[in-house]
């Protein structure tokens, strides 16, 4: 297939275009940054095209590149969860370049939506819940989801919305706590800073979280609402001492430095329909 992937560069972005080209699909990657592109292993097997869609984005929909399918994952500002130019900015651009793709013919689309949409519900989450999102960035992307699935009324097409839950790896923000307790690691530190860890979360590995993307792509009769997470909840405190060990570090925890974000509930975790399709998949 000929896949457009947007916020190709980012950290998802980067890994879906990987996955995509070792599974034989023909990528065109978009991104505002031409100079970070040319630095991604894969710049040099795709069709790379600078664009920053809240300027101008009739260029990716021409004739010439209009995909089979866009995998939708620019999204800037993050992980600013609070700010309201989540609504006032993304959301009004990001929905006007996927109802122009839309219809310009483009009869698959996928994109990147969040855990936070659920708001502060505790628990099991799986895709049929309502969402009570509390957050400017939540309440954007439960917003476009929803717009996109009226416009599907209108306009027939495939939508599959890829709620991502927490992630981890290989070009992970700076300030991510994996990336922060590695960093303190390397460098030295006789201590770490950390809440409580109390809290119970779903991580992925981001090479799952590409896989996933693909596996949404190659399967587009598993559409709608589709978390992306692992359906297994740990705390964040195990999350760590994990890291610790593999790292083989004996670095202090300072247990409750940091309160408990005022934006999520204490636990919850994902439960995904993928996982019937991984099954089939690997049987």
């Amino acid at each position: 297939m000929k896949v457009m992937v947007t916020g190709s560069t980012g950290f998802v972005g980067r890994h879906v275009v990987n996955e995509l080209l070792a599974r034989g699909h023909s990528v065109i990657a978009t991104a505002r940054d031409i100079g970070r592109a040319q630095k991604m292993p894969w710049f040099n097997r795709v069709k790379f095209v600078q664009c920053d869609l809240h300027e101008s984005f009739e260029h990716l929909l021409t004739p010439e590149l209009l995909p089979d399918a866009i995998i939708h994952l620019a999204w800037p500002g993050l992980p600013n969860y609070r700010d309201f130019f989540h609504i006032g900015k993304n959301l009004p651009a990001d929905l006007a370049f996927l109802a122009t793709a839309v219809g310009a013919g483009v009869p698959q689309i996928i994109v990147a939506g969040t855990c936070l949409e659920y708001g502060m519900q505790y628990g099991p989450l799986d895709e049929e819940m309502e969402t009570y999102p509390t957050t400017p960035y939540g309440f954007a992307k439960d917003t476009l989801r929803k717009a996109l699935q009226l416009l599907q009324k209108e306009n027939p097409f495939t939508l599959q919305w890829m709620r991502l839950f927490y992630m981890y790896g290989e070009g992970q923000n700076v300030n991510s706590l994996l990336a922060q307790l590695d960093r303190a690691i390397d460098e030295g530190l006789a201590v770490f800073n950390m809440s409580h860890g109390d809290q119970l979360r779903d991580f992925l590995p981001i090479q799952k979280v590409a896989e996933s993307f693909a596996l949404a792509l190659e399967n587009p009769n598993v559409e709608g609402v589709i978390n992306c997470c692992s359906g297994q909840p740990i705390s964040v405190l195990d999350l760590v001492q994990q890291r610790c060990l593999e790292k083989k570090s004996d670095i202090r925890l300072n247990r409750g430095y940091y309160p408990y974000p005022n934006y999520e509930p204490m636990a919850f975790w994902g439960i995904t329909k993928l996982s019937a399709v991984i099954s089939a998949k690997t049987s």
